[in-house]
């Protein structure tokens, strides 16, 4: 039976019912069991067909029916009442539980309509009306019943109950009237039978209503269980168990107005008592019930500052959320702006939200579900509707699956260009008390996604058109050439660039006729390729022929397209790569050979050294490694310039080319550095061969610029038989030329195991003279220099010593040449002069005016070349206190050899500054006498060499007295060096030379020692 007629019959029934209970009060007993019955059957039946989402609150009103017909039927029989003895106090209290059930099924609506939302406003707002009607219905009804009634009999309980069993209806009907979308028709008629059965209990209670109220108290509770009955017959009875489709109302007026009165009830009723009896009864009931309904009012207040705090946080989200899709530029990004907009209008609550788009796949008509739905959210346009997650569409259920309710708010645009008002549909999932009071903000929100996805969605057909124009202007004015070709490879469409390219238009020709004859094969098998289904071909050069028949490198992609109807073809482009590739063959020449010699670099080098060792391996042969470097390079780069020195460098690179086989490699790794690689040989012998061959075209003259340079290297060599990989081998090469350099340089070495271990020494050397260098791990002795005619020392020369912890005081030619390499010479050489600087300084507070000895020092080439070395010295001259006429700098003659007038100008400065200049082991080098007559030295120092020699050999002794007159003539002081024995002395006294030193007069001593000898006058011993 449809539950339109049983509704029908019911209320016919129920009428009928009425009318019996009015005309026949002696049949009230049985007809207000067979409307309870009714009333029953009724709600099972409306339960049946609607199936709510919740059956506890109808069960809780049957049972409420049962117990009011019940009760009633059998208080009405006092006869039955008093044969039974507990039958009294059950009726009595099942009468009374009829409240407390009623009520509960009222709350139990109230907490499905709310979501279990915390409506505190709607609880303060019951509370305060009840708190109103508490104050009426103690001063009209309990006040006298409870000074008359001694609550031992059910009458006198029931009088009391009803009154406290009506407040608490009153209470859940009010809670359940300030419930949102109240208005439902199910839950106005249960509102109305509530009502109906309060205005019954006040007839009954308050004397003089009885007669206004005759009419509806002559029902009883029939009201009641009509209302009941037709509110569970009603298609509306499933929503009074589900949350509201709108949100809770506001502060409106009408519930002002109830509130308003409530709370002018307690100053009411003082002011009727005190005007009646001239005083107020019951003042501290009066006052608690005032005070309460002033703590609700305040509680109210403060509810409603936070819900505009609330609205005002949620206008700044809906602000901050506008700005963000204004400036969206895809659907990901207002997909991502409208997730964070939702989160701070839904602040610390879990939330899930998902944006679906209304994509309509042509051929694929949507399901009659979907279709209804969508044509539901087209006509409700963005309202916001309340829905349990499983009647939402399966993909966005999936997503959702861990909240019961979802808020499904259609985006809807009217007049959209494409027709379809809808445009997607935004789903947050969440706590249905918090979706309840979100649906008005979500409502603003969709909106403006709406239009920004709106926007977008014209932006980019805007864009498409303009795109459209754009690529088809490109492909008419673009530098590739775009060709269709048909199935028989004939060219059917050419773009307008072909002509230039192919010299003529090839619209007709066939594509291979356009292709090199030797590479038309390989475009057959891509052709077929493309069209059996194996891709696209990208980037793959062939050759064509141009105008004049100039040969052409094209790049050719090759797409098939013959199942678009636009294009039913094989689309081609052209990109003439010629110059490209020619500067790309260029560029991988650059890459492994040196720019200047055209050898080969490192790493070629590298490469074919890897290939060469595979071959070795396979065939059996040997692999050599030589590593060339040029003796004294860095002299010809200083002295003569660099671009003298990268002329020698390409001669030097071809004759060892020309000293190699065809099948070797010559390669520079590197400034001065070269490498050859021997291979395929049988015996080491043929790698030193070759080493024996450079040398050997290394040995004549290279003329650079009509000058004779000679270019002299040191070979490191080293074969498999020594390393089976290519870093050993380098590793042995490069530890072999070491070798090679260390032995007098002009000469090959090969790899021996124990060069691995001189190696090592000497980087051990060099890590302990860096840390010499940061502690001071230095000493100074001085040599005394004499005058040959008084045995008076004139000057001293400052001589360092390395005092090694653990291998005692080290002479300076083991630690020299690796401070000039490593260029801890600088701070060495600086420490050397300060601490010269300080002793001799010492020594002229401790002597004579007469008896001021000066200090002589040596200077290395790296240490004069370093920018500001001439203000270091006027530096440590000042900080010493000593006059520059006590210093002279030693320069060695690789120093002259460099034409740099800095170099002049600093040695200059240093001369005028009164510092002199001498030349250190003067005959050794090769400096030119224009040099000691033009250039501002002031000392010459005889090598040891020529002194130890001059005794006999009588061309060494014109040697040294042909120096001696040459520096007499130039104005130069000569001192001799290496003097060892009294011939020297008196040979170089007879010869004219003024200054010497060496061991004859003194061994090198500390600046004590020589305090003393110059103190004592130490006669030299003969």
């Amino acid at each position: 039976m449809p539950t339109r007629v049983a509704a029908a019959l019911f209320g016919v029934w129920m009428a009928v019912l009425g009318a019996a209970f009015w005309l026949q009060p002696a049949w009230q007993d049985p007809i207000r069991l067979a409307a309870g019955l009714a009333t029953v059957l009724a709600v099972m039946f409306g339960m049946r067909r609607r199936r709510p989402a919740r059956s506890a609150p109808w069960q809780l009103l049957t049972l409420a029916v049962a117990l009011s017909a019940v009760g009633k039927t059998v208080h009405d029989v006092p006869a039955a009442v008093q044969a039974v003895p507990f039958l009294a106090p059950a009726v009595t209290w099942a009468l009374l539980a009829v409240y407390p059930t009623l009520a509960g099924a009222l709350l139990m609506f109230v907490r499905y309509r709310t979501g279990g939302s915390r409506d505190r406003g709607g609880l303060i707002d019951a509370l305060t009306v009840t708190a109103g009607a508490a104050l009426l219905s103690w001063t009209l009804v309990l006040s006298p019943q409870l000074r008359h009634a001694d609550l031992t009999t059910a009458a006198d309980l029931l009088s009391i109950g009803y009154p406290i069993g009506d407040l608490l209806l009153l209470a859940a009907l009010t809670r359940l009237w300030t419930v949102a979308d109240r208005r439902a028709p199910a839950g106005l008629v249960l509102g109305a039978g509530v009502f109906a059965m309060l205005l019954v209990d006040l007839a009954h209670s308050v004397p003089g209503l009885e007669q206004p109220l005759a009419a509806l108290s002559a029902f009883g509770r029939l009201p009641l269980y009509a209302a009941i009955g037709l509110a569970a017959l009603h298609s509306s009875m499933h929503a009074l168990t589900q949350p509201a489709a709108t949100p809770p109302a506001d502060l409106d007026r009408k519930r002002l107005l109830l509130l308003g009165v409530a709370s002018l009830v307690g100053p009411a009723v003082l002011l009727v008592q005190v005007g009646l009896d001239g005083r107020p009864i019951d003042l501290s009931v009066v006052a608690v019930l005032c005070g309460l309904t002033f703590l609700l009012v305040l509680a109210r207040t403060a509810g409603i500052m936070r819900s505009q705090r609330l609205a005002t946080a949620r206008e700044r989200g809906l602000r901050e959320a506008s700005a963000a899709l204004v400036s969206a530029t895809d659907d990901d990004e207002v997909a991502e702006a409208t997730r964070r907009a939702v989160a701070q209008l839904l602040p610390d609550v879990p939330h899930r939200v998902v944006l679906a788009m209304a994509v309509a796949e042509p051929g694929e008509p949507l399901s009659a579900e979907a279709a209804a739905q969508a044509a539901q959210d087209r006509a409700s346009g963005t309202a916001a509707r309340l829905l349990p997650t499983r009647e939402v569409d399966w993909a966005v259920a999936v997503r959702l699956n861990q909240y019961n309710m979802v808020l499904r708010c259609p985006l809807v645009l009217q007049d959209r260009p494409t027709g379809d008002p809808l445009v997607g549909v935004l789903h947050v999932g969440g706590p249905a008390w918090a979706l309840v009071g979100l649906q008005r903000s979500l409502e603003v929100l969709a909106t403006q996604v709406a239009l920004a996805m709106e926007r977008i969605a014209l932006s980019e057909e805007v864009i498409r058109r303009n795109s459209e124009t754009y690529f088809r202007t490109l492909v008419q004015n673009t530098s590739d050439v775009i060709v269709i070709v048909d199935e028989e490879d004939r060219v059917r469409y050419a773009s307008p660039s072909a002509r230039p390219v192919l010299g003529g238009d090839p619209v007709g020709v066939r594509l291979p006729d356009i292709i090199h004859p030797a590479d038309r094969d390989r475009l057959h098998e891509v052709l077929a390729g493309v069209r059996f289904g194996r891709g696209p071909a990208q980037g793959l050069d062939f050759r064509a022929l141009g105008r004049h028949d100039s040969e052409l490198m094209l790049e050719m992609h090759v797409r098939d397209l013959r199942g678009d109807q636009t294009v039913s073809g094989l689309v081609i482009t052209l990109r003439d790569v010629t110059e490209r590739r020619r500067l790309e063959r260029d560029l991988t020449h650059q890459a492994f050979h040196d720019s200047l010699t055209g050898l080969a670099n490192r790493v070629l080098f590298a490469d074919r050294l890897e290939h060469a060792l595979a071959r070795g391996t396979r065939d059996g042969t040997l692999v050599g490694v030589l590593f060339i470097d040029l003796d004294d390079f860095k002299v010809v780069n200083d002295t003569l310039g660099h671009a003298v020195g990268d002329q020698l460098l390409v001669a030097v690179a071809q004759r060892i080319s020309g000293a190699l086989r065809a099948e070797d490699t010559a390669a520079r790794l590197g400034g001065d550095e070269f490498a050859a690689l021997i291979e395929n040989v049988q015996d080491p012998g043929a790698v030193e061969e070759a080493a024996e061959r450079i040398l050997a075209a290394l040995a004549e003259p290279i003329l650079v610029d009509g000058e004779a340079l000679q270019a002299v290297a040191s070979i490191g060599i080293t074969t498999t038989p020594e390393a089976d990989n290519a870093d050993e081998l380098l590793r042995q090469a490069d530890l072999a030329l070491y070798v090679a350099k260390g032995a007098g340089k002009n000469r090959w070495r090969r790899y021996q195991n124990h060069l691995h271990g001189a190696m090592v020494e000497r980087l051990e050397l060099r890590s302990a003279l860096d840390h010499a260098v940061n502690e001071g791990h230095f000493l100074l002795q001085y040599q005394p220099i004499v005058d040959l005619n008084t045995d008076e020392a004139a000057g001293f020369e400052a001589l360092v010593r390395w005092h090694h912890p653990a291998r005692g005081v080290i002479a300076p030619d083991q630690f020299i040449e690796v401070a000039e390499e490593s260029g801890l010479i600088i701070p060495m050489g600086r420490w050397v002069l300060d601490q010269a600087l300080h002793t001799v300084a010492q020594w002229r507070r401790v002597l004579p005016r007469a008896r001021q000895p000066y200090v002589s020092v040596n200077v290395s080439v790296r240490q004069f070349r370093q920018k500001g070395f001439v203000d270091q010295v006027r530096a440590s001259l000042d900080y010493a206190g000593v006059p520059p006429q006590a210093l002279m700098l030693e320069i060695t003659e690789t120093l002259l050899m460099r034409d740099d007038e800095d170099i002049w100008a600093d040695l200059a400065v240093l001369q005028d500054l009164g510092v002199r200049i001498a030349i250190d082991d003067f005959g050794t080098g090769y400096s030119s006498l224009s040099y000691l007559r033009q250039r501002p030295i002031d000392v010459l120092k005889i090598d040891k060499t020529f002194i130890d020699d001059m005794v006999g050999s009588e061309q060494q002794l014109a040697l040294v007295s042909g120096i001696v007159s040459l520096a007499q003539t130039l104005n130069l002081t000569v001192v001799a060096e290496g003097i060892e024995d009294a011939t020297h002395r008196d040979i170089l006294q007879r010869l004219g030379c003024p200054l010497g030193q060496g061991y004859y007069f003194s061994s090198p001593v500390g600046p004590t020692e020589a305090l003393t000898w110059l103190t004592v006058n130490r006669a030299v011993a003969a």
